[in-house]
């Protein structure tokens, strides 16, 4: 396990995160002139996006995320993300948030899998950052702390060996491993197959520099090239015309990691049969992790940098649909397995009192924004995710 993966993980699943949001609320937003009290405007994007996004590079909580050290569960992440999501008047209810997240997850197993070498990963990364910052292009002291992260992670990662990157996909690839969920962009563009597992290409460009299959060269004891011998290759490749920039202006090259939303389409989201049985192949999901005492300490330097703040008085709530209708909404609520389930973080009763009084104190001084009293218009069934805690 690469103690250098989280950073990675969790930028690029933010940025999945943040072109889900921007798509959905860009759907569901009228033109400020014609809208109702309760219903969202443009303007009430931005500041949604702007709000996550400063959240999203607070210097605190890059500082304790870019510390070395090992991934920890799905449910300590997910946590983070809930937090996130709602560190502005935007309300996600459970079935939305699930569906938030498989998105998200999803999106980035595939875009690690598809990477033509290990360190392209970086570049998938790197095109995450450059479409954040055209989110915030308009907010130049949020534009600074995007641009700080990029300098961290240039400053971190364009140092280490193909070795290292290597190492760091097979920690991303692991902590993926058991995620299945089916997503209608992926099968409708028959990338993903029924039992939501990914059909990978035989073809496209080769990894920056590698050959074109198709030529085996022998040397002799000497080093000097003896015969060739051609052979044909069941795909087609090609390659590629030059190196992605790794720096922090520059052309990727690489569009993995780019949004695939920017073009409105309806994104579904289902669980595949073999994910509904989980509990014995991935109890990660939905036991304690055995290193309680390390995760819990994780989560809450975690969540401690999270600088949320209540909104003003008189502001409200708005709710965010992920599902085409309400129902659909509820339907998936209803039907979520349990084990899939990720409201309630379990601490394990074996602690310390004195370690969960201390987690306590941490999440407890952290504020999410709730509607206001007098808001039942825009606020009664904007439900907040961190109830559990």
């Amino acid at each position: 396990m690469s103690a250098r993966t989280l950073p990675l993980l969790f930028l690029n699943l933010g940025g999945e995160m943040l072109y889900i949001l921007d798509q959905r609320l860009r759907a569901q937003s009228i033109p400020g002139e014609k809208a109702r009290k309760d219903e969202w405007t443009d303007v009430d994007r931005k500041r949604v996006m702007n709000d996550i996004i400063s959240t999203m590079f607070n210097r605190k909580f890059m500082e304790e995320l870019f510390k070395p050290q090992e991934l920890y569960s799905k449910k300590a992440l997910r946590t983070v993300y809930d937090r996130l999501a709602h560190a502005s008047i935007m309300r996600l209810n459970q079935a939305s948030m699930d569906k938030l997240y498989d998105l998200m997850t999803m999106a980035f197993k595939y875009q690690v899998l598809l990477c033509p070498r290990p360190r392209d990963i970086l570049l998938v990364t790197f095109n995450h950052l450059d479409a954040i910052k055209d989110f915030i292009y308009e907010s130049p002291g949020i534009l600074n702390q995007v641009d700080e992260t990029f300098r961290q992670l240039i400053e971190t990662y364009n140092c280490l060996s193909d070795g290292e990157f290597q190492l760091i996909r097979q920690t991303l690839l692991i902590f993926f491993q058991d995620m299945h969920i089916r997503v209608s962009i992926f099968l409708k563009d028959k990338v993903q197959n029924s039992n939501g597992r990914f059909a990978l290409p035989i073809s496209g460009p080769v990894p920056w520099g590698t050959e074109v299959p198709g030529l085996i060269r022998i040397f002799n004891h000497k080093g000097v090239e003896v015969k060739r011998t051609e052979f044909t290759t069941a795909g087609n490749y090609v390659a590629p015309q030059r190196e992605g920039s790794f720096e922090l202006y520059g052309d990727r090259v690489l569009k993995l990691g780019t949004n695939m939303y920017s073009v409105s389409r309806p994104v579904e989201t289902h669980v595949a049969g073999s994910a509904k049985n989980l509990a014995s192949r991935a109890k990660e999901n939905t036991v304690p992790n055995p290193l309680a005492k390390e995760e819990l300490n994780f989560l809450a330097r975690l969540l401690g940098g999270l600088d949320i703040q209540k909104p003003a008085a008189g502001e409200t709530g708005f709710r965010l649909n992920l599902f085409t209708t309400d129902e659909e909404e509820e339907h998936a609520a209803q039907t979520r397995p349990e084990d899939l389930s990720y409201k309630v973080i379990n601490i394990e009763a074996t602690q310390e009192p004195g370690q969960r009084a201390e987690l306590s104190r941490i999440l407890g001084e952290l504020e999410v924004a709730e509607p206001r009293p007098g808001s039942v218009e825009k606020g009664e069934d904007l439900l907040a995710l961190m109830d559990g805690l």
